[in-house]
């Protein structure tokens, strides 16, 4: 899919040997996420990679994927990225606790939730809930007694409030399929999962791994917990962010990009864990009727956040926004210290 975008992305600049400086780098990470954003009339224009405003890439799905491909993005000399903003636009899992398909989320926290030991729950003693638990410890439920530094990112709060506040000038699409859907999780603590399509703010989890079911669900959901000190709403699952975030990371500390102007906007297409009666395979293999709604409002709500910064360029966006907290990994690798995790390595400094 990359190869496929590369040759859009990079009209109009082959033969002038011009380099691109987008004001916003949209990031889709399969086809159906990417083909949602083509032919839509905000962005229906000829000259719109010339002007580079936007521009858009398509990673390939999972962490790998997503970490080769931002990386040759980076480094690449055909951009300059140094004053652009980077949209986190794609698909996810929801947690019915929070909000229902079809919403769109913007996340605070990216935590990298599989990166844990594993048991197979069939072996687990009789006292653990979850065959997941975080590396250096004996049990769920404990702090890591050690950390790779990419088991949570945390991004610019300022920049997600504005992103959220353009988001919800948009009218979000709903399908009466969808609704029957959401209709199944109206009891308990799904009660939101039954909610209409809305803008929330709440974190995403990242894994390799496709998981459906309610243990898995409260594993990760507790993980997330565990890793942020509670600060982060498990919410969104998905296979990239985490990866996207570590190459951006990197290439702030070569002064490439600035991670401060990272958004992380995902729409909810299917629900992690069944409704109640139902089991996990069927929740996986299913109808999936929030696609084409969490598809439409994707771009729905994300046209809306690049009208917004690039309309306001001048006065709001060129110069950055400031963010108020911390930004960045585990260890404080890009300066300050987290709110999460054992504290920066770096004692604060950059």
């Amino acid at each position: 899919m990359l190869l496929r975008l590369l040759p859009c992305l990079l009209f109009g600049v082959s033969n002038t040997l011009a380099i691109i400086a987008p004001k916003v780098f949209i990031f889709t990470m399969f086809d159906l996420e990417a083909n949602a954003w083509f032919g839509i009339p905000e962005f229906n224009t000829p000259i719109a990679p010339v002007m580079a405003s936007y521009v858009f890439l398509t990673t390939g799905q999972a962490e790998i994927n997503a970490a080769a491909t931002i990386s040759a993005l980076v480094y690449s000399r055909t951009f300059n990225l140094t004053s652009t903003y980077f949209l986190v636009a794609g698909i996810a899992g929801i947690n019915p606790k929070v909000t229902t398909i079809g919403s769109v989320t913007f996340a605070r926290y990216a935590v990298q939730v599989a990166l844990q030991y594993e048991i197979d729950a069939r072996e687990i003693p009789a006292q653990f809930p979850t065959g997941y638990f975080p590396q250096g410890s004996t049990a769920p439920g404990q702090m890591p007694g050690s950390w790779d530094g990419t088991e949570v990112f945390e991004v610019n709060e300022n920049l997600r409030q504005l992103a959220a506040g353009y988001a919800k000038t948009a009218t979000l699409n709903d399908t009466a399929a969808a609704q029957a859907a959401r209709a199944n999780y109206s009891t308990g603590a799904f009660l939101k999962g039954a909610s209409a399509p809305s803008i929330v703010l709440c974190d995403t989890a990242t894994s390799d791994v496709y998981w459906s079911g309610n243990l898995l669900g409260e594993a990760f959901e507790n993980t997330t917990t565990i890793f942020t000190n509670g600060s982060a709403t498990y919410c969104t699952t998905q296979q990239e962010d985490s990866a996207t975030l570590g190459v951006l990371m990197r290439a702030t500390m070569f002064h490439l990009v600035d991670f401060s102007r990272i958004i992380i906007m995902r729409s909810a297409s299917d629900f992690d864990r069944p409704y109640p009666g139902q089991n996990g395979v069927a929740n996986l293999l299913g109808d999936a009727p929030g696609i084409n709604p969490s598809l439409l409002n994707l771009h729905l709500a994300g046209v809306k956040v690049i009208q917004g910064i690039v309309n306001e360029w001048d006065n709001k966006y060129a110069h950055g926004v400031q963010a108020d907290n911390y930004i960045g990994d585990v260890f404080g690798s890009l300066g300050g210290e987290p709110d999460f995790g054992p504290g920066s390595i770096f004692k604060g400094a950059a």
